[in-house]
């Protein structure tokens, strides 16, 4: 594939963006380990695979082609670096200023930052030298962090902000309730939440306990009391697959006699002990969740005591996998069903929730990933979908809404995939 840069493109300080500047910050993600396994599902594993033809022209290769190449290099990992700002201050130790970066800015765009205070916020102004489409809003930004809660709540019952985000599902019922605040809620199919359990840790390496877990689930009451219903349902499907559309409702919903059953042939008749962990630092979810899971799962017999792990922490101990059985939330971000299996059934990042290692599924999504026969594509995705059923290393709850506050004066909010607010569209009357 051959790129070819937009002539004027300039960043904030001025300086020209070349092709060289795309090269270098390719080169970067293959140094970022996040950013490295997400382009490496798209074949971009290499530095050698991007080379300069001139200024403005930059070629990409792979070994075939893959249908995921173009779209990773769409997302915000290969984002733009000015190359030669970011080498002044790159050392020997850091070649691409990753430590630099983290508390400066060496990029472009349609907002110029003015201001940053750590936890506290950001000041962007309109950068007027932007080439790249219409920017709508002519104001400066201002983002303010609000940790806590009852704050969020108050500057969007108020009117204090344009936009509030991190509302909690209560806060979010009541706001419509009342009628004075408007509640935009979006639903990304690709997200989901999940009871996650370890299918490499006894007793979860038996699918008849998995199963017996997702039977015994209060999704309804889980669904109604945690997330006050702003979500579309996962549970109550289909066991019959019929298409190869995914996300969809597992065949799963609340039966105790199943459960039991299921446990009894497990060789777990009187139960077992287990921890189920949460994000600390999403308790107003998690924790009704946790309570509601433990008091059901108590009644066939399994005994589940709640963990409460640190934010800074539980990503490193689901990517390590060693947690039992936890709540997660994951979002696929390029748009395929193989995808999304390649990412949350497959490998050992710590988006494979369920830890679960399957010879056909990982045959079956190497062999999608460069699948070019629709029918045949298919048939393959469908065989995903009947092992994500069965084997059930993750109980999908709910495809949760994105809910937003919006003050009553502005207009274009737009929804993106990533979950990071788009600026560009917005107008304040």
């Amino acid at each position: 594939m051959v790129f070819h840069m937009r002539r004027g493109a300039i960043f904030h300080d001025g300086t020209p963006v070349t092709a060289r500047d795309a090269k270098w910050s390719l080169d970067r993600c293959m140094s970022v380990p996040t950013a490295k396994a997400q382009l490496a599902s798209g074949s971009l594993r290499d530095p050698a695979q991007f080379s300069v033809i001139d200024d403005m022209t930059l070629q990409v290769e792979t070994e075939k082609a893959d249908r995921f190449t173009l779209p990773n290099l769409a997302i915000v990992f290969p984002a733009i670096f000015n190359s030669a700002l970011c080498r002044k201050h790159a050392t020997e130790a850091d070649p691409f200023a990753l430590d630099w970066l983290k508390a400066n800015v060496a990029g472009g765009g349609p907002f110029r930052l003015a201001r940053y205070e750590p936890g506290q916020q950001v000041i962007l102004d309109r950068f007027p030298q932007w080439l790249n489409g219409k920017v709508a809003g002519k104001a400066r930004i201002l983002l303010q962090v609000a940790t806590n809660a009852s704050s969020r709540r108050a500057a969007a019952e108020r009117g204090e902000a344009d936009i509030v985000r991190g509302l909690s599902g209560r806060d979010v019922a009541d706001l419509r309730a009342s009628g004075r605040t408007r509640i935009v809620g979006v639903n990304n199919p690709a997200s989901v939440a999940y009871v996650a359990m370890n299918t490499q840790m006894a007793p979860f390496d038996d699918r008849r306990v998995r199963q017996a877990v997702a039977y015994a689930l209060p999704y309804r009451q889980m669904f109604d009391s945690a997330l006050y219903g702003r979500g579309k349902p996962l549970f109550g499907g289909e066991a019959a697959t019929v298409s190869a559309k995914w996300p969809v409702p597992l065949p799963y919903d609340t039966d105790l006699a199943k459960a039991k059953a299921l446990l009894a042939e497990a060789g777990h008749a009187g139960g077992f002990e287990t921890v189920f962990s949460i994000d600390a630092g999403q308790a107003a979810l998690a924790e009704p969740v946790a309570v509601l899971l433990q008091e059901s799962l108590g009644k066939v017999g399994i005994r589940v005591a709640i963990s409460k792990v640190p934010g800074a922490q539980i990503g490193t101990l689901q990517a390590e996998k060693k947690l039992a059985m936890f709540l997660a939330t994951g979002s696929a971000w390029l748009k395929s069903q193989d995808y999304f299996f390649r990412i949350f059934y497959t490998g050992k990042s710590r988006w494979n929730y369920g830890n679960f290692a399957d010879p056909e599924m990982e045959a079956l999504t190497m062999a999608t990933r460069f699948e070019t026969d629709p029918a045949t594509y298919e048939a393959k995705v469908r065989r995903m979908v009947e092992i994500a059923k069965a084997e059930v290393p993750m109980v999908a709850l709910w495809s949760p809404f994105l809910d937003v506050a919006v003050g009553k004066g502005l207009s274009g909010y737009t929804y993106m995939f990533h979950s990071a607010l788009e600026l560009r569209h917005l107008v304040k009357a």
